[in-house]
């Protein structure tokens, strides 16, 4: 059997080539000045399209920027909140862009949104069902290959979730570069930061896909095994 880091080797390499992108980026943006904050910018946005009910918050932590389409909130990190920056415009933008999305009744954040919650059953469940399935074959080979069919169909919910998740973030990054163009809120200069931004955070879902895939791959050739 392949060894597990051999196997998983291109999506671990592209996972931390897509961190160090998303590092670089994010800090080079920091220094390009941008003509609104964060808060601003995604405040613009909404009321542009009409969605005055979506409020703008700011969160705790780094990078926890995020839409929450159950609560119509909007949340930014301290510094996408505060700071008029490239970095800032750029990641309010793109969450804005879910809140556009989920608006208009975009069918993918639709499947997204339904599939989180038998996402994170299948991530609790996991490692469970695998460890259990694990041990159970050396005493009742049966009923341990079944909690490991079980296990492989719980990570299946999660590598499903990271398939769906692709063109939602893929969108709302093409909605924040035409809103911040359209609406000025970048120069030339600040135009391909952002692109650089959102590229590099969209290889990260890449990534993550990817990765999830072949793990899903490495599960089944196990038990086949």
């Amino acid at each position: 059997m392949i060894p597990y880091f051999l196997f998983l080797s291109p999506a671990l390499i592209l996972m931390v080539w897509a961190q160090w992108k998303i590092k670089t980026a994010y800090h080079r943006g920091l220094r390009i000045p941008a003509r609104l904050s964060g808060a601003a910018a995604a405040r613009y946005i909404l009321d542009q399209a009409s969605l005055h009910d979506v409020d703008v918050e700011e969160s705790r932590g780094m990078m926890s920027d995020h839409y929450d389409p159950r609560d119509q909130v909007l949340r930014l990190s301290h510094d996408v909140y505060h700071q008029s920056t490239a970095t800032s415009v750029g990641i309010a933008a793109h969450e804005a862009g879910h809140a556009l999305q989920d608006a208009e009744g975009y069918a993918p954040l639709v499947v997204r949104n339904a599939a989180v919650g038998f996402a994170q059953v299948g991530a609790g469940l996991f490692s469970l069902l695998f460890l259990g399935g694990l041990v159970m074959f050396f005493v009742a080979p049966q009923l341990g290959i079944a909690l490991l069919g079980l296990a492989i169909g719980a990570y299946a919910l999660v590598t499903l979730f990271q398939v769906i998740n692709l063109p939602v973030e893929i969108d709302a990054s093409r909605r924040a570069r035409r809103i911040l163009n359209e609406y000025q809120i970048v120069d030339e200069e600040g135009a391909v930061v952002v692109d650089d931004v959102l590229n590099a955070a969209a290889w990260k879902y890449v990534a993550a896909a990817i990765h999830s895939i072949l793990y899903l791959i490495y599960l089944v050739s196990i038990v086949l095994n």
